[in-house]
């Protein structure tokens, strides 16, 4: 009796030294990961968390307005590791909410592709690293119209009426309309705003759609012609339809960056460094990016990226110079947004 209920105590001892230990360890190894839903291939997190020991606490926000409130809220803390778009990072960065980066801990920084770093949001690349870039672009059907569509002033043709698709992001579509006039997206002369309005307006009569979700559908679906869409919506419209030609177009592109911070009071910032030398292994960079299907920020990822994908995710050395597409004065977006309220009612 007596050698039974030591052996029963002997395990009661095991077993609580057993869970303590791992609780321990997973009130260390935790990475509170906070970002859009649909980031990460399953088998990038389950990989991370295999190869390192660390497991992923994953929430997710609908809007980056709601991340930077809930950072606010938590002055910083609760989360280790934030993706979220350029111009609500440099608000982050303003109120003190990410700390800076300690690179040395980057194993694999030199990855990165300069062309998406050093931008407004920060300058010095002192808080952030990228992770993906999206840049909308032009997506036609040759057996659907004569028009060969090289730029943005394409769209204007006469022989596209109703026949154009557009994606319903305002200071994107303004934007274009600028840069057909030779201006930046990011002007601030309120003349050439107004005068990108007046052009806009001319546009009506070719738009048979406005919409933000799953814009693609209506080329593969034969509704429209032509189109301009978001970086994973050209990818979903080329997946469906090989014979669809894609237009970077010659006056020039515009895009914003998905980036990567780390939260002033991040409880692990040693996980948030782990995750991140992690999905930027050159070989883990090119599954997310085929995954999530926005442009690569990872040079060394361009050359494993599949064939059938690479011509839509890594930006042709030729394309023409881009430029991101940056907050502006509070003029110049009431403009920006009144232009917007006359063309969405002209396409009615």
């Amino acid at each position: 009796m007596k050698k039974t209920l030591l052996i029963l105590l002997a395990l009661l001892l095991f077993l609580a030294f057993v869970t303590g230990c791992g609780n321990k360890e997973q009130e260390k190894g935790e990475l509170n990961l906070y970002t859009w839903d649909g980031m990460f291939p399953p088998e990038i997190l389950e990989g991370f968390e295999k190869e390192t020991g660390y497991k992923i606490n994953f929430s997710h926000f609908d809007y980056d307005e709601d991340m930077l409130a809930k950072l606010e809220e938590t002055e910083g803390g609760d989360y280790d590791l934030v993706i979220a778009d350029d111009y609500i990072i440099e608000v982050v960065i303003a109120e003190g909410l990410s700390q800076k980066l300690d690179t040395a801990k980057l194993k694999n920084y030199e990855q990165y592709n300069p062309v998406f770093m050093s931008q407004f949001y920060d300058p010095k690349n002192e808080y952030t690293v990228p992770y993906a870039a999206g840049i909308p672009l032009i997506v036609y059907n040759p057996a659907a119209t004569d028009v060969e569509i090289k730029g943005y002033k394409d769209l204007w043709n006469p022989a596209l009426e109703d026949n154009v698709a557009l994606i319903a992001n305002y200071r994107v579509i303004n934007g274009i309309t600028l840069k057909t006039l030779g201006e930046s997206f990011n002007t601030e002369n309120l003349d050439a705003i107004k005068k990108a309005g007046e052009k806009l307006l001319q546009l009506a009569p070719n738009v048979r759609v406005i919409n933000d979700s799953n814009t693609q559908d209506f080329i593969l679906s034969g509704e429209v012609a032509a189109g301009f869409f978001y970086s994973s919506q050209v990818v979903a419209a080329k997946m469906a339809n090989a014979d669809l030609k894609i237009v970077y177009p010659e006056e020039g592109l515009g895009f914003g960056i998905m980036a990567s911070f780390i939260p002033s009071k991040a409880p692990n910032a040693d996980a948030a460094y782990a995750f991140l030398d992690y999905i930027n292994k050159p070989e883990n960079a090119a599954k997310c990016y085929e995954y999530v299907g926005y442009y690569c920020a990872n040079k060394g990822a361009e050359d494993l990226i599949s064939a059938e994908m690479k011509d839509f995710l890594v930006l042709p050395a030729d394309a023409a110079a881009g430029e991101i597409i940056q907050n502006v004065s509070t003029e110049a977006e009431e403009l920006h947004s009144e232009i917007w309220s006359q063309f969405r009612n002209a396409c009615e």
